[in-house]
């Protein structure tokens, strides 16, 4: 953990030429003077000071600042997943953004390499807070799952959003060691390893352990449905309400919800649609109608200005505000893993069951309580069924991550073909759209002598 605290070398100069003026009668005041200025470490906090209880719990809030960066404290694959995905289009003057929502992106895109090491320090520091506490805060033991919920967490969304072959680096007594790399199977059989271990230390009867144990059993069911593990993953989540949620907040100190900044305030991003371009009349395969669905779980305005590249109308939705809090995971998620299970073993009722329930419910959806919805009419058919599951998923978790890594599992684990899933025809700032289905792991990585690039680019 490095907190820099560099003096500005002109207060230090302002302070001395002050007192040489003013000479010995201010000689006491220059003694204070130097003495408040001076610090014994001027530059970084070293490791040593943190071999306390009081560094390892400095450790572990230092993790979950770091954890909320990858959720909507910062422009994470939870924006760019659903720009790749459908649930947003770009209205960016960065050419890193062009190119994802095109389904052309770069090994060299700079935006996911911020976003990827974010992901990689978040599991990084989570790893290293659990060492601290569990050496120096043993008792501590749902802040210690807790640590394992956030490396879960990020082990679940790389494996969620990028390519196979994700090298998976650790710290051996504070000294990287360079990771293989592994298959998006692997990473998510880490996560539900991590989430175990979660659980392990949230075992407690107090509230604070039962919302990590929660959390972490939310997150175990959503990585078990990536191994294709449905029936576990309904068992795992049983019992959770529908109104639980693990939460990331924001403040202006800290910063704002980074979904509303891109989304709502810099229009760097517009909510997506089936219809594209300022005068609608460009269909995209395949996409979700965000915008004209008119759906109460996601409303979206059209404006008559552009966005930040100047030429793409605004269209946003007003799901988040700035400081509006976001669920990292929550009772939703659990009810749409035991909806997908159903559906596994083709037990209807249940299926719409819960489905209806929860549209008949109006479970608050970030700043929107949605009106009740209507139930839902059997379709008829088990593709139509499956295409009514992941959309109803869609407008329930609109851009907390989960969009990119459902596309993706419909093609790997239910067999579509990837021009019957992801945005296909012409892109309305020129071009078609590309055949990429995830996040490339970057060129920077391949300063990692072990990782040779992605083993391939499949979903």
């Amino acid at each position: 953990m490095t907190s820099f605290l560099r003096l500005p070398n002109f207060s230090r100069r302002r302070t001395a030429v002050g007192v040489a003026a003013l000479g010995l009668v201010l000689s006491a005041c220059s003694s204070v003077t130097d003495s408040l200025l001076k610090a014994d470490i001027p530059d970084i906090i070293p490791p040593e000071l943190t071999n306390n209880s009081e560094g390892s719990l400095g450790l572990a809030n230092g993790a979950l600042g770091t954890f909320r960066s990858i959720t909507a404290g910062d422009e994470s694959t939870w924006l760019f997943g659903g720009l790749l995905a459908d649930e947003w289009s770009t209205s960016s003057t960065f050419p890193q953004n062009d190119e994802t929502d095109q389904r052309h992106l770069l090994e060299n895109n700079s935006q996911v390499t911020n976003m990827l090491y974010r992901l990689y320090r978040t599991r990084i520091r989570a790893s290293e807070a659990i060492t601290a506490l569990n050496k120096f805060s043993p008792t501590r033991r749902a802040l210690i799952g807790e640590m394992y919920f956030a490396k879960g967490f990020s082990e679940m969304q790389l494996a969620q959003d990028f390519c196979n072959g994700i090298p998976i680096s650790s710290l051996v007594d504070g000294v990287p060691q360079a990771g293989e790399s592994e298959t998006g199977m692997q990473v998510f059989t880490r996560a539900v390893a991590s989430y175990d271990s979660a659980l392990v230390y949230a075992d407690g009867t107090d509230t604070t352990s039962v919302r990590i144990a929660r959390s972490a059993r939310i997150g175990k069911a959503r990585a078990l449905l990536g191994l294709e593990r449905y029936a576990e993953a309904s068992a795992t989540v049983a019992g959770i309400p529908t109104n639980f949620a693990y939460i990331h907040t924001f403040s202006l100190p800290t910063g704002a919800n980074t979904i509303w900044g891109q989304g709502f305030s810099a229009a760097r991003y517009v909510v997506g649609d089936s219809l594209e371009g300022n005068a609608r009349n460009i269909f995209v395969k395949n996409a979700l109608p965000f915008v004209t669905a008119a759906d109460p779980r996601l409303p979206v305005t059209i404006l008559t200005g552009n966005g930040q590249d100047g030429q793409t109308r605004v269209r946003r939705t007003p799901l988040y505000g700035q400081l509006t809090q976001v669920d990292v995971v929550n009772g939703i998620d659990a009810r749409m893993v035991e909806a997908e299970a159903a559906l596994a073993v083709n037990d209807l009722v249940k299926f719409f069951a819960i489905h209806n329930s929860l549209r008949a419910s109006q479970p608050q959806l970030g700043t929107v309580k949605p009106a009740v919805l209507a139930p839902l009419v059997d379709p008829g058919t088990p593709e139509a069924r499956l295409s009514l599951q992941f959309r109803e998923k869609a407008f329930w978790t609109f851009s907390r991550g989960q969009r990119l890594g459902d596309l993706r599992r419909l093609v790997r684990q239910y067999k579509r073909n990837v021009t019957d899933v992801f945005p296909e025809g012409i892109h309305y700032k020129g071009g078609n759209y590309g055949v990429d289905v995830n996040l490339p792991i970057v060129t920077d990585e391949r300063n990692n002598p072990s990782f040779l690039g992605c083993l391939d680019r499949k979903a």
